[in-house]
């Protein structure tokens, strides 16, 4: 039975702890104001670690490879009667990087008596029932199997009857023949949370009644914080993470922070006609790990709410808008009222182990639009929501005071006139820039500021921003003629969009295409523009990709800031060329009103209290309405949409819920199975394979059915094999910190070494081999590098006569900041020419060519950037026998690019890009060498430089053999740019 961890009372539900435990004069209540007070270290230096995650993540305790440090803070303070001394309540651990781990022993205590997922699966009702079969209402598996199918594919109710009306499917031993007989089954299942229905009174008259359709927040809360799936993939314990110890803020004693996120935004239900909007509210958990819940596929976002988008009777058009903004909160208050109580008192919650924690609810972030945003802060337009800043502000270089919460509650209580009068009251609220919301949601949460959980949001400020602005300041700059043709000619990565007609001419653009448009939108402005306008776009372009890091130190920080800045110093420039024009009148706009410019100045400071920005991107949230709205609205009948949505995507949970229930208890005949899901300990051989089993389990219940392919996996599979079992050499192998994947077959077998130089054009390859193959000596050595001479004569013998040559090779790596991901795959491509390909097609690629330097951390240092134009093994001749050495290699044919000095830097001072030219011998032909596979670290995207106007005789598949000069565009991936920038 749960019971109180101060006074160790006895209570028959955890719910009874929570009331307990809020009762305002009892003994052992312990409430949000009674915090513990964290000490104040020495402060971070320039290297510090800023936590990826929110400033009150949540991580297991210290892990065993951290070592307690001392620190002697003073142990007591002055307060109130309720406050008391206590010993220090943080911990501080380092690693031997010097990293220093600062966890709160005393937050997050555990408590006996939580209920596991699988111990309130058997409170249901229907749990007697189960016992004698175990997939009631369903007579057995494959009956469950077809129910579960029918229910979660997304058919209408009638295309369900013509289905089980056929002679093949009445064959079948099912429960149900039609589709209401399976509906209804399918209330019997366990529930999730459930859903409420509430008419909403208005002081204004609507067309139609003000329906609300909401569940209980606290219970969806509790869903995901019990939910199996994410006991190893959440964090309970606050901490930060730093090269050294700095402030800290407060925690309550004891206590778990459970970081709410919410999300709201209009969405369309009919795709051709209708125009049906529904207006979801979703919810999640901070405490969830970033890279979890921002995979749509984990469902780490739940429909909380839809909310009502009402017709108004008003003869002033503005006035229907500012009642709808006041039934928006109004519907808020409602909704969210559960979590603000939680918030103040608190409550007792079952975490995924079965373990009680005593949590508090604070919301973390709350991701919307721009203009959405600015309706919860309770402003009107053409005014920072998050800052003091006017219109006239918004391209100032610096930014302006927070809004506080306490500013403009302040300023709604000073005035005086009826609220009932919406004209009166929002006539009055003008003079403080106001929106005429009288009674904003956020003002009796605790903690709530909206300058601080409206956090900076990547999907709908920068990208379009980008999109609406940067993109039209270039088109005025080259022209739009001048500009599609660049993007036209700019060579082709594989697995990224190309534009072969350019962009000018898009039509809805989404997020995908505006991050594609972004990889080459500075090597194609490039040479036409002006110096500063160049300088100014580049700057934006690299505040975007430092902003999007998942790990950001103070390092990162500052340059964030100072692209930021840097743009600000050249932006004028912009004006001055007459770049910047209204997209109606087309005349030059001498002023810089552009809100989303001013939001900018949020993100450093938004990153040093919430971690990444990434986290907060709307990309996930856009993702979840195709799942909790679109798809259930597919399935109705065109009427009383909000309802039926309700009712299919209550039927989609219980589905998945069930079919969670029943693949654990069939996975494992032990229920303590559970409490060991997610903890690190050191069981014994079959306790792991009980884990692993229900994790398994798990996996591919709530995981993408599409895979990532892990070519690191398969290497690390293959190079353990038996030696007879896989054909040799491996085509998957690991070399450094990059997986290279061949095809099992080549694209030719057994071709004679002349035909592929004349195939090729490679007329030195038969020296470049013997050169090889003389540095090789009579020990395999690791790494070659670019040779001088020639000193093999093209004649040269060579102990073979035979290549196998592939046209392609696939480099993955892992992802920068995160190695434990897998970032994406790209294609090397060393294709010769033929009647398609005149010049044929090869990418270029880093190589390593020392072996004391390791990519990516090293950057450019110890690589060279070359282009790829053969992929090669030699092959024995036929009937020999014994083992070649040579022919148990990968090799590649490679001519270098040299990077040209810009004065005393490295890359060009415009466009921030590292200049190359083609590498020759003093004979005038290209430096080309023999090179092992295993030297190539990462693709590589190099485009020409256009110049003032770009020579209208280029392709995409010419370009790099009819240009003298070289940029290394290093925005074609951001993992390439942090790497190297």
């Amino acid at each position: 039975m749960p019971v109180c961890p101060k006074c160790l009372k006895y209570f028959r539900t955890a719910r009874g702890v929570t009331f307990h435990r809020a009762q305002p004069r009892a003994v052992c209540n312990v409430r949000d104001d009674r915090d513990t007070e964290l000490v104040s270290a020495a402060a971070a230096p320039a290297n510090e670690r800023v936590n990826h995650e929110v400033d009150d993540a949540l991580l297991p305790p210290s892990p065993p490879e951290f070592q307690p440090m001392d620190l002697d803070p003073d142990p007591a303070w002055e307060g109130g009667e309720n406050w008391h001394s206590i010993s220090p309540s943080i911990s501080i651990a380092a690693d031997s990087l010097g990293r220093v781990l600062v966890t709160f022993p005393r937050a997050s205590e555990i408590f006996e008596g939580g209920e596991t997922f699988l111990t309130r699966f058997e409170l249901d009702p229907y749990s007697v029932c189960r016992h004698l079969v175990p997939f009631y209402p369903f007579a057995n598996l494959d009956d469950w199997r077809v129910a579960n199918f029918l229910l979660t594919s997304g058919l209408s109710m009638r295309a369900l009857d013509e289905f089980l009306s056929l002679e093949a499917t009445k064959n079948m031993p099912l429960s149900f023949w039609t589709a209401k007989d399976l509906c209804a089954q399918a209330e019997l299942l366990p529930s999730g949370p459930r859903w409420k229905f509430q008419i909403v009174p208005t002081t204004h008259p609507t067309r139609e009644p003000i329906q609300l359709y909401f569940r209980d927040a606290l219970d969806c809360v509790e869903a995901l914080f019990n939910h199996p799936f994410f006991a190893d993939k959440m964090d309970f314990t606050p901490f930060r993470l730093f090269t050294t110890a700095e402030r800290l803020h407060k925690i309550p004693e004891g206590a778990t922070i459970c970081g709410i996120i919410l999300s709201s935004d209009k969405t369309n239900i009919t795709n051709m006609c209708g125009s049906k909007v529904a207006h979801p509210l979703l919810i999640s958990l901070a405490n969830i790990k970033m890279k979890v819940r921002n995979k749509g596929c984990s469902h780490a976002f739940l429909l909380l709410a839809l909310m009502p988008i009402p017709q108004f009777i008003h003869p002033v058009r503005r006035m229907c808008g500012v009642l709808e903004e006041h039934l928006f909160h109004q519907c808020l208050d409602i909704v969210l009222e559960p979590l603000k109580q939680a918030a103040r008192l608190g409550r007792m919650m079952s975490d995924p182990v079965g373990n009680l924690r005593y949590c508090f609810t604070h919301l973390v972030s709350y991701i919307v639009d721009t203009p959405e945003a600015r309706m919860l802060a309770c402003v009107c337009g053409n005014t920072s929501l998050v800052t003091t800043a006017m219109y006239k502000d918004f391209g100032d270089p610096h930014r302006h005071p927070s809004r506080t919460a306490a500013t403009t509650l302040a300023q709604l209580a000073s005035i005086e006139c009826d609220v009932l009068d919406v004209d009166q009251y929002f006539a009055a609220c003008e003079r403080f820039r106001l929106n005429g919301v009288s009674h904003p949601f956020w003002r009796d949460w605790p903690l709530a500021e909206p300058s601080k959980f409206l956090t900076p949001e990547s999907l709908h400020e920068w990208h379009r921003q980008f999109w609406d602005h940067d993109v039209r300041w270039c088109k005025h700059t080259l022209g739009a003629t001048e500009l599609d043709f660049r993007f036209s000619i700019i060579p082709r990565i594989t697995g990224i969009a190309h534009f072969p007609n350019g962009i000018t001419k898009l039509k809805q653009v989404g997020g995908r295409a505006q991050r594609d448009i972004q990889r080459y939108i500075v090597v194609v402005i490039a040479g036409a523009a002006d110096a500063d306008v160049v300088i100014a776009i580049r700057a934006l372009m690299e505040f975007r990709y430092y902003s999007q890091a998942t790990t950001i130190t103070s390092i990162t920080r500052d340059k964030i800031r100072a692209s930021l800045q840097e743009f600000h110093d050249h932006k004028d420039a912009i004006i001055q060329n007459g770049h910047r024009r209204g997209e109606k009148t087309k005349q030059v706009l001498r002023h810089w009103h552009i809100p989303k410019l001013e939001l900018m100045q949020s993100v450093a400071p938004s990153i040093e209290r919430v971690g990444s920005i990434l986290q907060w991107s709307a990309d996930t949230t856009e993702h979840a309405h195709i799942k909790v709205i679109k798809d259930p609205a597919s399935t109705t009948n065109n009427h009383s949409y909000d309802t039926q949505i309700c009712w299919s995507l209550d039927r989609s949970e219980k589905c998945r819920l069930f079919d969670t229930a029943l693949a654990l208890r069939g996975s494992t005949s032990e229920p303590t199975s559970m409490q060991q899901l997610g903890r690190e300990t050191n069981d014994s051989d079959s306790e792991s394979s009980e884990r692993d089993k229900d994790r398994s389990v798990l996996d591919g219940i709530w995981t993408s059915k599409r895979k990532t392919t892990s070519f690191f996996d398969v290497a690390a599979r293959l190079s353990v094999s038996p030696p007879d079992s896989v054909p040799r050499p491996l085509r998957t192998f690991i070399a450094g910190s990059t997986t290279i994947h061949l095809n099992y077959d080549p694209s030719l077998k057994r071709v004679p070494i002349d035909i592929v130089a004349e195939r090729f054009k490679l007329p030195d390859l038969r020296g470049a081999l013997g050169d090889y193959l003389n540095r090789e000596g009579n020990v395999t050595q690791n790494f070659h590098t670019f040779g001088g001479q020639r000193r093999s004569p093209p004649d040269v013998h060579l102990p073979f006569k035979e290549l196998h040559v592939w046209y392609k090779v696939r480099l993955q790596q892992k992802a920068y900041h995160d190695p434990s991901d897998i970032a994406s795959t790209f294609t090397v491509h060393a294709h010769p020419p033929d009647c398609l390909l005149k010049y044929g097609r090869y990418d270029a690629a880093i190589m390593n060519v020392d072996d004391q330097w390791q990519w990516p951390s090293s950057g450019l240092q110890g690589h060279a950037i070359v282009h790829v134009h053969l992929i090669m093994c030699p092959v024995l001749p036929r009937g020999s026998s014994g083992v070649n050495r040579f022919s148990d290699h990968f090799l590649i044919y490679a001519q270098r690019f040299d990077i040209v000095p810009q004065g005393n830097s490295s890359v060009e001072r415009t466009t921030g890009l590292h200049v190359l030219k083609k590498a020759m011998r003093a004979s005038g032909s290209e430096l080309g060498e023999v090179f092992p596979l295993d030297q190539l670290r990462s693709y590589a995207h190099v485009v020409l430089r256009f110049g003032r106007k770009a020579d209208n005789r280029l392709t995409s598949t010419n370009c790099i053999h009819s240009s003298p000069s070289f940029f290394l565009n290093k925005y074609f991936k951001k993992d390439f740019f942090y790497a190297i920038s």
